[in-house]
């Protein structure tokens, strides 16, 4: 299991911004395909599936987070793989990634 085993571990502190939802950008190589806000429900902190949230759906060219999608696709993605010490590795060609 672990890392010998291509496993990955995100360890991050709380974002109390988390009661106003996380984006979910769901991408097919390096295709944003649609976008998901995922809110959770009142009083809560997870928009997991199951536990009351809220899933706004959007296509890739939403227009309220233009900002985010250009800045993400044009400047951030090829930094990913790298990032995660695998840069002579593929993009994954279903993957996801969020934005709280």
């Amino acid at each position: 299991g672990g890392k010998e085993a291509g496993g990955q571990l995100v360890d991050q502190r709380f974002c109390p911004r988390i009661v106003e939802g996380e984006l979910r950008y769901n991408l097919v190589v390096d295709q944003l395909v649609g976008i998901i806000h995922k809110k959770p429900k009142e009083g809560g902190i997870s928009a997991v599936g199951g536990t009351g949230s809220i899933y706004t759906y959007y296509g890739p060219e939403e227009p309220k987070f233009a900002n985010l999608t250009n800045k993400f696709l044009k400047e951030d993605l090829e930094q990913v793989m790298p990032a995660l010490g695998l840069a002579e590795e593929p993009i994954p060609l279903w993957w996801t990634t969020d934005f709280i």
